[in-house]
């Protein structure tokens, strides 16, 4: 007989944890499932300097500051690829996971997103051996080698300016022809001389040697010219896509995948909320992961009283 909870929170990045706080400091009995280890992509970040209280923060350190709070209010973990979520008849939830089965009274959806490919020939054949979607876990293999990093969005500037301190030169590749980084990102960047930048041009295919990465084939969409840039190291920062595949039964995404909430962050499925990155919103943020969780960890409080009335 599967075990059952007040809340399951699916993800324990730095919202799901957050709700998981609140749920619990609710007396609820709590569970937070996640397919890795907590923090999520927190994780991956070197410096964190806008989370309220902290001047700069490692990211890691974040994640178990975070954790340990779950810890001691009694919050139960596990390991858990989530494969379904479905109604039952007395309208509770029963999820099912790789591993096993849980039913609990109320979800909260805090799975996040992950990188976007570039899907181009030889991505796939060189990732781990060259390409890399985090700079953090890999910037040291690549230690006085040339390495590019592809966009111009937060993420790719942030990871450009870490790899500065690590690599030998960075190459920012950024098929328009400005940044959409945080103009302090973008100022830090430019400062920068181990940083240079390709403007209105796009990676066509990443070259190797059959072992590693040599570089990439690029096209400049102005002027259409075709080149080959040498580097070791190619580190992809082009954009997002939502975690929902379980959840494409519950008719709660909008045409790109992403969960759409009303601001209580209540899906169409009464019962099921969601937060942070997995919404369909504007700004994704560790700060504004942390807001929408306050607000989904006390209304899924008040959904659970809800049904004991």
């Amino acid at each position: 007989m599967s075990e059952h909870f007040a809340v399951t929170v699916i993800g324990a990045g730095p919202g799901g944890m957050t709700a998981a706080i609140y749920t619990a400091r609710a007396n609820l009995k709590t569970l937070m499932l996640d397919r890795g280890i907590y923090g999520g992509q927190m994780n991956n970040t070197a410096e964190i300097e806008n989370y309220p209280g902290y001047v700069s923060i490692q990211g890691p350190e974040l994640s178990e500051k975070m954790y340990a709070a779950t810890e001691k209010l009694g919050v139960e973990y596990t390991f858990g690829n989530v494969e379904q979520i479905v109604t039952q008849a007395d309208k509770t939830f029963k999820i099912m996971t790789d591993m096993d089965e849980y039913t609990t009274d109320s979800v909260i959806i805090a799975t996040g997103s992950q990188y976007k490919k570039l899907g181009v020939p030889g991505e796939d054949t060189y990732s781990g051996r060259g390409i890399s979607y985090c700079a953090v876990c890999d910037g040291a293999f690549f230690k006085e080698k040339n390495v590019v990093v592809v966009g111009g969005g937060d993420s790719a500037i942030e990871e450009a300016n870490y790899l500065a301190g690590i690599v030998d030169h960075v190459t920012v590749i950024h098929r328009r022809g400005e940044l959409r980084a945080q103009k302090i990102l973008q100022d830090r960047a430019f400062a920068n001389k181990k940083i240079d930048f390709m403007w209105n041009t796009e990676v066509e295919a990443v070259a190797g040697d059959d072992q590693k990465v040599t570089g990439v084939k690029l096209i400049n969409n102005q002027s259409q010219e075709r080149s080959i840039f040498d580097a070791a190291g190619v580190f992809i920062y082009v954009g997002l896509l939502p975690v929902t595949e379980p959840f494409a039964n519950l008719d709660i995404t909008d045409d790109a995948n992403w969960v759409v909430t009303n601001e209580r962050m209540e899906t169409k499925q009464a019962g099921i909320f969601a937060l942070g990155d997995v919404r369909a919103k504007e700004l994704r943020q560790i700060a504004t992961a942390v807001g929408d969780a306050a607000i989904a960890g006390q209304n899924a409080y008040s959904y659970v009283e809800s049904l004991n009335d």
